[in-house]
């Protein structure tokens, strides 16, 4: 719409060349309309008017079909049931003059997105844009369109349409204060129901009440929140067609709610009891924020919940309660497949064992080996499917496009009448009562939250309220924060700075982080604390902070009482009683292998040759239970922080750095205590023997990847001293050689073995930054590369992981801490499947060793065979489960023990016990089991209460460390681009595609309307999705150049910075100008 009220694209018309092109302005006078009169009569009138327009437009578009008007009328109601809507609640607006454009499929972009992008240009320099889209700077654009503005939005409502990809406009989302609250005292007015007691809109609190529940509910809230351990969701709540179903209703003298009161904790327990409701950890999907899932019990298909009240203030990560809503409100899976982006939308959901167990160590800056963290997907820029620039013809778009969906599903449902179908075969489709399950999916609401995940912190900005004359102007601010799936929050005008409200504008690129302390059930926002101001959007240690914060890592400083339980009198030295109680092996040839910049060394290896011609291999785990005893201060913080958490620039360590790199870490010729497995070996890796103990070791040397490859590619090399770090002069530099080159030998054959017995590996792009060593900044980035000797150590880490497993669960097996990971869900697997199948691809889908060997072998030679399987490993690894810590005690069937990517029946964590919790429990078990340590105290209900917790900061810790690499990433493309790289397609929508960059690893999605484009056309050839570009001429002479995207396609992209602090796209290369 632009700013004298007129709706752009709500008609087209057709060119000579056959492509639909948007037509003139047409002046939105029904909306005006709708706008200025309230009585239910007058929108009935209206309704039937707009079906009697439709109606005889159709008939128009097409008169060589014969049709009886009941009939007509009859399809017209189908039609709009299909798209999810009453003919009674059918809004007037008239955009039909849809004519058919005989090039079906084709789209031409609007003329005027030049003058779109020049009227966009100002708002999108604002760097309060968060990352994932430019919601709040459109909805403040849409709010000063104010009378169309609303209009329109009253239209949608009316439409039922949803603006997809984040940029939903609806009225709660995008009107402000002052726009709000004038349209809700003028409707009062007029009906002479403006209660005495509200003085605001209806999803607003009042000044009174602002005043006093803001220090109430902080004061209440806030004993809960201490700064490491947060324990926040979109914008204002934005109305979906299944929020519309579900809003309770106002009751007149008060003020109507927005959300539904949650049931009882009796209730809940009684529903659950009886099947009625179902519960699980709720998912908001990061593109699509009004869209959320929680597993279904049968582990089908995701259980929807559909928009900001359904939702019902829950976050993301919640244990939520919900209540399936009827089954004609369930949604209908669309036979094309469409619906498939409508599913599940896990963050990083592979599990670290599918990707290695070498995981990052501490770096430093200027690092240039160290094995980072994965970009997993670099979410879009901008949330809307239709594209980037053109937010202000969304709305009118989404009308547009549902009126043609209208008018062709009529014709369709035409042709089929005139054919002899059967007028009900056509309804039966689009009727969920009428169709089987494995055509729907079922919708639900949030009753209650069990268990309230979401840390509530968020990061973001400030901002004054729109209306200055209000009471509420001088007491609070408006907290807009960066991830649209927490809530805008009213925050004290005292929590600002004192400054803020004479310069708002100093503070506009400001990051501050605010706690959600209260959600009222009558408020579209939410109440917040503002906890501390973070610095600059876009600069490394605000942002890192922030995301520190957003997501509960305990980064402050170990207290004195943690401090207390290390050891005081240094330099330390092991007992004389400990020394005896344990096996000496401090003269035996152990070492590490790590990468070069690693602090914290956990694990060493030992590898001797036997008089027999069998190997004795030695697995060495630092002995941290040790220091960390059972009941402590340092226990309780340790167990709290579950894992230690790494950046691209730095590490929050879980125990203090005493502990992690002098007196645990297992460093070069140091005494050092450790938990030892221990195998007699043929050379070919079977197993004679085994042992397991606590031990006192000497590690005699700290061999780098690089190093121990070196060793592996030339093994008759004799290495000199200045080519390897120190060394112990009681082994020298060949035995070590030698040693890591049986270990390689046997580290081969293991690994045969395993996929042999069916484990699945996904190696997906890991992406590794060199940083400056004064400003910190990076300075390049590269694909990790993952070689012969991460696979040595990787191989002898799962293995003492299998051993420890089996001896815990045989000694303890109520007790045991195990790690299980879950097939994969079957919903998505099968939509893989189907996907594979229609673009040919004969995948094995049968196990995980069938699957892991399919992507191994069907790619043949060719230079691109890698980039291919990079996507399928993309693709085949969002099906995919997280593995999870649990107690044995606690799962009856031991089937469900299974770990599906090693296809294994036990598996554990022993082997990185200084950076996760888990493996410390683990070793005490392991030690009672052996008889040297305390018997286990914990009951099982308590140790699979503490499996949960290092569940959830695991998973935090992952998607932090994905963050810090996109942070970096981010920063990287801003300081050093543009860049270019090769791509590949890894996925075809209707109006946009999706492409792995090559040389980053990173994902990104390009959108039709954002190329110089005369058109596009989208179809499936066979079952292929394809899109066709027509790229305009670059001279008067030449014509459109067509270019063919689909799967596996190659293209030339460059990677460059968006006006957004930490934004940056990538631009399609034109065909021809590619290298």
């Amino acid at each position: 719409m632009d700013q004298l009220g007129y709706v752009k694209g709500a008609s087209a018309q057709v060119t000579k060349d056959g492509l639909s092109k948007p037509a003139l302005p047409q002046k939105n006078a029904y909306a005006r309309l709708v706008q200025k009169h309230h009585s239910g009569r007058f929108r009935s009138y209206l309704n039937h008017i707009a079906q009697k327009i439709q109606l005889e437009e159709s008939s128009l578009n097409d008169s060589s079909l014969a049709v009886e008007p009941s009939v007509k009328r009859g399809m017209m109601r189908d039609a709009l049931a299909r798209n999810g809507l009453n003919a009674h609640s059918y809004s007037p607006v008239k955009t039909s003059q849809l004519e058919q454009p005989p090039l079906v499929g084709f789209e031409k972009l609007n003329e005027d997105k030049s003058q779109v992008f020049a009227n966009r240009r100002p708002h999108e320099r604002d760097p309060r844009i968060g990352r994932e889209g430019n919601l709040e700077v459109e909805e403040d654009f849409y709010v000063k369109q104010h009378g169309p503005a609303t209009d329109l939005l009253k239209v949608s409502d009316a439409l039922g349409a949803r603006v997809t990809q984040g940029t939903s406009l609806q009225k709660s989302s995008g009107s402000e204060e002052k726009d709000e609250e004038e349209v809700w005292k003028h409707k009062h007015k007029k009906r002479n129901k403006c209660p005495a007691n509200l003085d605001r809109a209806d999803d607003y609190l009042t000044d009174e009440q602002f005043s006093m529940d803001l220090p109430a509910a902080n004061a209440r809230k806030t004993s809960h929140l201490s700064s490491g351990q947060i324990q926040g969701e979109s914008h204002a709540a934005v109305y979906t067609s299944g929020d519309r179903k579900n809003r309770n209703k106002p009751t007149k003298g008060r003020k109507k709610n927005v959300f539904e009161a949650y049931m009882s904790k009796e209730d809940v327990a009684a529903g659950l009891k009886r099947g009625e409701l179902i519960q699980g950890p709720l998912r908001i999907n990061p593109k699509k924020y009004h869209e959320a899932f929680i597993p279904s019990p049968d582990g089908i298909r995701d259980i929807f919940i559909d928009g900001v009240v359904a939702r019902n203030r829950a976050l993301n990560g919640d244990i939520v309660v919900v209540k399936l809503l009827p089954k004609e409100q369930w949604k209908v899976i669309k036979p094309d497949g469409s619906d498939k982006e409508t599913e599940a939308t896990h963050e990083s959901d592979v599990p670290e064992e599918l990707l290695g167990t070498c995981l990052p160590r501490e770096p430093v800056k200027g690092d240039a080996d160290r094995l980072d963290v994965i970009i997993e997907a670099l979410f879009d820029d901008n949330d809307t499917e239709n594209g980037q620039e053109n937010s202000q013809n969304v709305l009118a778009d989404d009308i547009k496009k549902l009126s043609m969906d209208t008018s062709e599903k009529v014709k369709d449902a035409e042709s089929g009448c005139a054919q002899g179908a059967k007028q009900e075969d056509v309804s039966k489709v689009n009727n969920p009562r009428l169709l089987q399950e494995k055509f729907l999916q079922r919708t639900a609401k949030v009753v209650c939250i069990l268990e309230k995940k979401h840390s509530r912190a968020a990061t973001g900005f400030i901002k004054l309220l729109a209306d200055k004359s209000s009471e509420l102007f001088k007491k609070c601010a408006m907290f807009s924060p960066m991830d649209h799936r927490v809530p805008r929050a009213y925050v004290s005008l005292a929590d600002c700075p004192p400054d803020f409200v004479s310069r708002p504008e100093d503070y506009s690129s400001t990051l501050f982080i605010c706690r959600i302390v209260d959600w009222r059930e009558d408020s579209n926002f939410a109440i917040g604390q503002m906890a501390k101001s973070l610095g600059q959007a876009g600069e490394i240690e605000p942002e890192t902070e922030g995301i520190l914060m957003e997501y509960g890592v305990d980064f402050s400083d170990f207290s004195q009482d943690v401090l207390e339980c290390l050891p005081q009198s240094l330099p330390w030295v092991i007992p004389p009683t400990e020394l005896a109680s344990r096996r000496d092996l401090r003269k035996e040839c152990i070492f590490t292998i790590d990468p070069s910049t690693a602090r914290d060394l956990d694990d060493a290896l030992s590898c001797k040759q036997l008089p027999d011609g069998n190997l004795e291999v030695g697995v060495h785990i630092a002995d941290v239970s040790y220091f960390v005893l059972e009941g402590t201060a340092l226990d309780q913080v340790a167990s709290g922080r579950a894992t230690s958490v790494y950046l691209v620039q730095k590490v929050i360590p879980m125990l203090p750095r005493l502990l992690c790199e002098e007196l645990c870490s297992l460093n070069p010729m140091k005494d050092r205590l450790a938990f030892s497995v221990m195998w007699k070996m043929t050379p070919e890796g079977k197993i004679l023997d085994e042992w397991f103990g606590r031990t006192v070791i000497c590690s005699c040397i700290k061999l780098s990847y690089d190093h121990a490859q070196s060793m592996i590619e030339n093994p008759s090399k004799v290495f000199g001293p200045e080519e390897l770090p120190p060394v112990s002069p009681q082994h020298p530099v060949d035995e070590i050689h030698q040693a890591v080159l049986n270990l390689h030998r046997i580290a081969r054959h293991l690994r045969k073995q395993r996929f042999i017995d069916g484990a699945l590996r996904l190696d997906q792009l890991k992406l590794s930054f060199t940083l400056d060593k004064e400003s910190g900044m990076p300075q390049g980035c590269y694909i990790y590369q993952y070689r012969d000797s991460n696979k040595l150590v990787e191989e002898f880490m799962l293995l003492a992981n299998m051993a420890v497993a089996h001896q815990i669960y045989r000694s303890f097996p109520q007790q045991a801490l195990l790690r299980r990971h879950p097939p994969p869900q079957t919903k998505m697997l099968n939509d893989l499947m189907e996907f594979c199948d229609q673009m040919g691809l004969e995948i094995d889908f049968s196990s995980a060793g069938a699957l892991h060997k399919s992507l191994n072998e069907m790619f043949g030679a060719d230079s691109y065979a890698e980039a291919r399987k990079e996507v399928l490993t993309n693709m085949f690894s969002r099906p995919m489960q997280m593995a999870l810590y649990f107690c044995a005690g606690v799962l009856e069937d031991e089937t469900l023990f299974h770990h599906y990517a090693l296809n294994v029946p036990l598996y554990t964590h022993f082997t990185s016990p200084i950076r996760r919790f888990a493996d410390i429990l683990v070793h005490r078990l392991l030690s009672a089991s052996l008889g040297s340590g305390r018997p286990v105290q914990m009951r099982k209900e308590a140790i699979q209460k503490q499996a949960d917790h290092c569940n959830d900061r695991k998973m935090a810790s992952k998607r932090v460390q994905e963050l810090s690499a996109d942070l970096f990433f981010a920063i990287f493309v801003r300081e050093c681009g543009p860049l270019e790289s090769e791509a590949m397609v890894m996925g075809v929508l209707n109006k946009a595609f999706d492409i792995l960059v090559l040389r980053f690893g990173v994902q990104k999605r390009i959108y039709c309307n954002a190329l110089p484009l005369t058109g596009f056309r989208f179809e499936k050839v066979g079952k292929k999705p394809e899109l066709t570009l027509l790229w305009e001429p670059e001279t008067p002479e030449q014509e459109a150049a067509p270019q063919v995207i689909t799967i596996f396609t190659l293209v030339e992209v460059v990677l460059t910075s968006d006006n957004g602090p930490l934004k940056y796209s990538a631009v399609l290369k034109r065909p021809g100008q590619e290298k």
